[in-house]
């Protein structure tokens, strides 16, 4: 946000020097990113008129001016600005005067005497704009010191807000923040209603629901078009980093600055009405003021006249409507317009707009009628013209109506550790423009609409806190007995999971709990996904359901600067809307989850063994590491998931329960990812890997083990997870371990089949097995296998 320190100092009185008032806006959390002083060294520049302006004639591109500066003879001066003509008004340095490095002397240019120099506004440190000379009003004072008449010295500066700070994108809504600083208060807006001349009117409807729940217009019939914007205006504008275009649209910029709300001014002579608020149709088209060609959809808002789209709601207004010199009638837009229905459309089209940067961020609903009217009574002050009265469509059910907030005294001293005075609270919150009632425990306070930001009592704890000084707030260290918690042994530290998969060659990553829903969609994850109500951009517009798209998506920004072999995990929470986990209304529910995914090669560069790509049995050995340390037996078994390659992913799961998922990722989302290389990941709750039994001390047996090793044939459906599970539960308490040390599918084996052979290992604890003992439990086991999964002993 960008604004003219004397503006500011219109609207809020204070005797603070530049320098106090920059550091006090910083120090109450509206931070000064640049403060640029304009017209401190302007003595000895007038307000001047050329008189003439004839060629050189000893150069082609200068001429000889003989300009009026309040004197009782014309001065001489030799210029060589393209836009130097006969009538023209502009700035004058006359000798003696300092312009920069530049002493301005009498001279002989080309053999041609000049007796000061026209200036630039770039030369004067007023503009980058160095194509001419300065063109000031044609009733500017000749004479007249320059800094008088241009109202300086002043200064522009530059605010870098944090997103839920709308209220502050004006210079009104700066002024209350001041005002509380400074102890003072934010003088009164005049915006009185004007007095009815026309019966002119335009009908308005709204067909956008809560996404535009309010729209005011007024025709304004007579306007003289072509007035020049007032020099004052121009210059709060020029140094607010809008340059000025004509009065009616320099009007609506004006008033957006000063008020903070955006406005549209349509040519009313080309509206055939009425003036309508709906959806956009797919393929509809509008020529925006820029002259590109949009083309739009359901997602944009549409402004329309009898249902032909005119205009982008809250983004940009269309070229066939626009307001030019020969506009003679005009027809004033001010209206609400819900953020969720603005945010990411100008960016969809490659604009970025003032407007659409406040509605993006919320703009005061009470506000449109306050400033329909003042930007009225602008134009009929400089303009002229008859105004009509004013249209409204409202939806009350769509509007945000004032909260009201209780702030207990003690609440705020516990929070802040320190007492401030209930005066002083008072009048920091009715300085910011809220309403305070006292009673028993604290008080009751009413934010205005303009405030989106404060909603619990917590906000308005950090209103009194920046405002009363962070500084002030004492620096005192905790007190009381500490009490050392000793680790669970029941549970896996995160640390620990984490130093896991170091150990496994794994790069931790931390990337952000919110991202760009589209991303979700692309993995078919966006079930659930709870939305920002003031997110930073559209990119970053939902909170994560899963950590396998932002993961996978910093993998990707790895491959693609030259790293071909990247291993990264991530531990962190996700988050799923509430009613979709439980079935109710509340807050969201958070699950911390632990994530890996790797690419490239299977081990680092080495000269040990043949390079090979990592596949879906490398990930499942980490994973299956990771699970020993909470000593969890994870099963396998075969994915359905959307984002999984078919046949290569397996849904994880810890005594029967799903838990997670690992496998390949499907090449269908590698492509939409941009992803040239196949892409191996898990991902699970973090909770089944922590939860693990209590050691328990139990002997070595003393007898030997016993290995018998069976080769059976299995249908392919039949997976290998199923297969052990059945010959575990066979084998009985005998069995200590089984291996599966061999797969073959080809010759000698029948098609859909394949070859599986596995190792049980046998042991007692009290005794030496008997071949007897051996053979039982081969024998239910090999039974076991045919009457479940009709496997039967290779033969």
């Amino acid at each position: 946000m960008k604004f003219s320190e004397s503006w500011l100092r219109q609207h809020v009185r204070t005797e603070a020097s530049r320098e106090d008032l920059a550091a006090t806006l910083t120090a109450i959390g509206l931070e000064v990113e640049d403060i640029v002083p304009l017209g401190g060294a302007l003595e000895g520049v007038v307000v001047a008129r050329i008189v003439s302006a004839d060629k050189h004639p000893e150069a082609d591109r200068l001429q000889v001016c003989q300009v009026d500066v309040g004197g009782a003879a014309p001065l001489q001066i030799v210029c060589g600005a393209p836009n130097a003509r006969p009538g023209l008004v502009a700035p004058l340095a006359t000798i003696g005067t300092r312009v920069g490095e530049l002493t301005i002397q009498a001279a002989k240019l080309r053999g041609v005497a000049s007796n000061g120099m026209l200036c630039s506004a770039k030369e004067l440190g007023l503009d980058a704009d160095a194509s001419g000379l300065l063109e000031l009003p044609d009733d500017a004072p000749v004479g007249r010191p320059l800094a008088d008449y241009l109202g300086l010295p002043d200064a522009t500066i530059e605010l870098k807000l944090t997103p839920n700070r709308a209220d502050c994108f004006s210079v009104r809504g700066i002024a209350f923040d001041v005002a509380a600083a400074f102890g003072s208060q934010v003088a009164r807006l005049q915006a009185p209603p004007v007095d009815i001349a026309s019966d002119a009117a335009l009908p308005v409807t709204l067909d956008a629901g809560s996404d535009a729940p309010r729209y005011l217009g007024r025709v304004i019939e007579g306007v003289d078009a072509t007035r020049p914007t007032p020099v004052w205006m121009a210059e709060r504008l020029r140094r607010s980093g809008i340059r000025p275009v004509s009065f009616l649209v320099d009007v609506t910029q004006y008033v957006m600055l000063e008020l903070g709300q955006p406005m549209h001014a349509f040519d009313r002579d080309l509206l055939a009405g009425p003036v309508g608020v709906r959806r956009a149709r797919q393929g509809e088209t509008l020529k925006l003021l820029d002259g590109r060609d949009a083309t739009l959809d359901p997602q944009f808002l549409a402004i329309t006249d009898n249902d032909r789209v005119v205009a982008l709601a809250g983004l940009m207004g269309g070229f066939d409507t626009r307001v030019t010199d020969a506009t003679r009638n005009v027809f004033l837009e001010s209206a609400h317009f819900a953020p969720d229905a603005i945010i990411g459309r100008s960016r969809r089209l490659g604009l970025h707009t003032d407007a659409a940067h406040r509605f993006e961020r919320g703009v005061d609903p009470e506000l449109p009628r306050t400033a329909l009217e003042y930007a009225t009574r602008l134009i009929l002050d400089v303009a002229g013209g008859r105004a009509g009265p004013v249209t409204a469509a409202e939806l009350d059910a769509h509007l945000a109506q004032p909260r009201t907030i209780a702030l207990r005294r003690a609440r705020l001293a516990r929070v802040l550790g320190l007492t401030v005075d209930d005066a002083e609270v008072e009048r920091i919150l009715r300085a910011l423009g809220l309403a305070v009632v006292a009673d028993a425990e604290g008080w009751q306070v009413t934010a205005p609409t303009r405030r989106f930001d404060l909603a619990i009592e917590e906000d308005l704890i950090e209103e009194v806190v920046r405002i009363h000084g962070y500084d002030r707030v004492p620096t005192t260290l905790p007190g009381g007995a500490t009490r050392i918690a000793a680790p669970s042994e029941t549970q896996v530290a995160e640390a620990e999971l984490r130093r896991q998969l170091v150990a496994r060659d794994c790069l931790e990553t931390v990337n952000f709990a919110f991202v760009d829903a589209a991303l979700l969609a692309a993995w078919q994850a966006e079930d659930g996904a709870v939305p920002l109500a003031n997110p930073l951009s559209a990119e970053l517009g939902v909170m994560r359901t899963a950590l396998l798209p932002g993961l996978v998506a910093t993998l990707a920004r790895n491959l693609a600067r030259q790293q071909t072999r990247v291993r990264l995990f991530e531990l962190g929470k996700v988050f799923e809307s509430a009613d979709r986990a439980s079935g109710t209304a509340g807050a969201p529910v958070e699950t911390l989850r632990v994530a890996a995914a790797v690419a490239g090669d299977a081990q680092a560069e080495q000269w040990g063994q043949p390079a090979r790509p990592v596949d879906y049995f490398d990930l499942k050995g980490d994973l299956e590491a990771l699970a020993t340390v909470a000593g969890a037996h994870l099963t396998f078994r075969r994915s359905t998931a959307a984002h999984g390659h078919p046949g290569r992913s397996a849904d994880v799961l810890r005594d029967g329960v799903q838990v997670g998922w690992i496998g390949e990722l499907h090449p269908r989302l590698l492509r939409a990812l941009d992803i040239d290389v196949s892409v191996v990941a898990f991902e699970l709750d973090a909770a089944a890997l922590q939860a693990r039994a209590l050691p328990r001390v139990a002997p070595l047996s003393r007898f030997p083990s016993v290995r018998r090793d069976l080769a059976i044939v299995a249908p392919d459906a039949v997976d290998w997870a199923a297969l052990e599970a059945t010959a575990r539960a066979a084998a009985g308490p005998l069995l200590t371990g089984i291996r599966l040390f061999d797969r073959y599918a080809g010759q000698g084996v029948e098609s859909g089949f394949r070859s599986l052979a596995m190792g049980l290992i046998l042991q007692e604890t009290s005794r030496t097995l008997t071949d007897r003992d051996v053979e039982t439990v081969v024998a239910n086991v090999v039974e076991a296998l045919a009457r479940d999964h009709g496997a039967k002993i290779r033969g």
